[in-house]
């Protein structure tokens, strides 16, 4: 199906026409394109510890600790590529469209502003490789946690809506409803 803008053909003598393509294949088209659809970025920090001890020596004796200054960013949005044609419906100039439900898209580490505040390694024993990995890695868990508990699906599952009934509305839709 294509809409032509009259109102625009008809205030200059005919010679301008607007054309949208409104069919399923074209909106779906334009929504897939955007893939993942990036609503919201959150930048934490947070102090992260990790330790490995004996079980029978006292930590000054022979354990691990670190303690991490960690500096990390999470991204929020929805998966556009989920979006099949059987979510749209097009009723003349109201489109309706079902959308995935926003989702953590990625928690990163910033290397660069991360550090190690202090290390303490025991007396008879050496620095753990692995404790600072297993450190991060539970640092970015925590990155998570603190931005679902900020509520950085909620923003994100507003911007989305937001930022899709602009794209849509902008195809020529005069109504869009996005469940």
């Amino acid at each position: 199906m294509v809409a032509v803008g009259l109102g625009s053909w008809m205030g200059s003598g005919g010679t301008d026409v607007r054309k949208i393509d409104v069919a399923k294949p074209a909106i779906l088209n334009k929504i897939q394109r955007l893939e993942r659809l990036e609503t919201v970025r959150f930048y934490i920090d947070k102090i992260v510890t990790g330790e490995h001890e004996s079980r029978y020596l006292p930590q000054f004796l022979s354990g691990d600790r670190l303690l991490l200054i960690v500096h990390g960013e999470v991204i929020a949005g929805i998966d556009l590529s989920k979006v099949k044609a059987d979510d749209i419906i097009v009723r003349k100039d109201v489109v309706k469209v079902r959308i995935p439900k926003a989702e953590v898209l990625t928690v990163r580490i910033d290397n660069e502003k991360t550090r190690v505040y202090s290390r303490d390694t025991g007396l008879f024993s050496s620095v753990d490789p692995n404790l600072e990995s297993e450190v991060r890695r539970a640092a970015e868990q925590q990155l998570r946690e603190a931005a679902m508990e900020e509520g950085i699906l909620k923003i994100a599952d507003e911007n989305a809506h937001s930022t899709l009934t602009r794209l849509l509305e902008g195809l020529g839709f005069k109504r869009v409803e996005l469940l």
